[in-house]
């Protein structure tokens, strides 16, 4: 009892595989009893459900709490410090917690938060760890058009020199003690090389850096760090903590999200293939939810990062539960919500 509780957390950009590298963890933790906290940014809560059904022994469904009212970043007192309030108080208490952050979370907040004294004297920051898409990576998606930016600022020096995604990127990036570059099977090995300079030049620490595809890394690797990393939270300040250093909140303005809800799908193959024609023309960054699909038992479980959609039958549809498709979509601040609305009910 008198020893601190170890805390992972797993941030990451929308899509990097965050979830399914904490599935993987779970189902391999050599028997210790994990606490999960999950975070998801908008109010449907799809990475809950996925790892609330993968079975695993040692992370029951009340092991399994799921914040859905913001970016925890933001929500530190409201939501974060009550929950991790309760989870010390219960008479079994976890071996270890692992925390999922939202795609569009800074970690640092969180991390300060380890810091609070009621926090403090129990538990411990085992580690940051930050899962990378390499193959968004190396198709640019975190590169703003510099040159353009550049002109711009040449106009108005009162401009931000780099796009909210690129900065949020970094700043996931600069808090890591663990990098995992993800979905590598997706690149050749010029394209690996590429984007481990490419994370490398964005950060001025050197934490840790492996390669994994489909989440896979053992537990061995992700948990027992033993950083921790809240005595060394000052050295790891976000963008917004080096510009805004009196203290002014930190929002997430520049990012909306909204759920669709549309009847069963019949043809799959024809819907997905659409919905990429959807994504492309209004920019969606991240996709995801679940389907139903006609004269299937099952639920069809869907998930897009940019125009790359994964999708997959991952249970059957549970006795009294209302069979239907709901989809959460994230996009920047000035993503016609109405038009991509439409587009997708327009699909079925």
């Amino acid at each position: 009892m008198n020893q601190k509780i170890p805390a992972t957390v797993i941030t990451g950009f929308l899509g990097a595989g965050k979830t399914t590298m904490i599935r993987n963890l779970l189902s391999n933790t050599g028997g210790k009893k994990i606490a999960l906290i999950i975070n998801e940014f908008g109010d449907l809560g799809v990475d809950g459900d996925v790892l609330k059904g993968c079975g695993a022994e040692n992370c029951t469904e009340d092991d399994i709490i799921e914040l859905t009212n913001g970016c925890i970043c933001c929500t530190v007192a409201d939501d974060f410090i009550p929950t991790m309030t309760k989870l010390l108080e219960r008479e079994q208490r976890p071996d270890h917690i692992v925390i999922e952050t939202s795609g569009l979370a800074l970690p640092q907040p969180l991390v300060a938060a380890f810091n609070w004294p009621d926090i403090r004297s129990e538990v411990t920051v085992d580690g940051v760890i930050t899962v990378v898409d390499s193959a968004a990576v190396a198709a640019g998606r975190f590169a703003d058009d510099h040159d353009a930016v550049d002109a711009r600022r040449a106009e108005d020096e009162s401009l931000d020199h780099e796009s909210p995604i690129e900065e949020l990127f970094e700043d996931q990036l600069t808090c890591a003690d663990l990098i995992v570059l993800n979905k590598t099977d997706l690149l050749d090995a010029a394209g690996i090389i590429r984007v481990r300079d490419e994370v490398a030049s964005r950060i001025s620490r050197k934490p840790a850096l492996i390669e994994a595809k489909n989440g896979d890394v053992p537990a061995s690797v992700l948990l027992g760090l033993g950083v921790g990393t809240e005595e060394d939270i000052a050295n790891r300040k976000s963008h917004h903590e080096l510009e805004h250093e009196d203290g002014t909140p930190h929002d997430h303005d520049e990012f909306d999200s909204f759920v669709v809800e549309l009847g069963a799908i019949a043809d799959t193959a024809g819907f997905i293939e659409k919905l990429k024609g959807v994504i492309a023309e209004h920019d969606v960054l991240r996709l995801k939810g679940f389907a139903a699909v006609e004269g299937k038992p099952m639920r069809l479980q869907i998930q897009a990062v940019g125009s790359r959609i994964d999708q997959y039958f991952d249970r059957a549809w549970a006795t009294g539960e209302t069979r239907g498709t709901r989809l959460v979509v994230i996009g920047l601040h000035d993503m016609d919500e109405a038009a991509v609305r439409k587009a997708i009910e327009a699909l079925v």
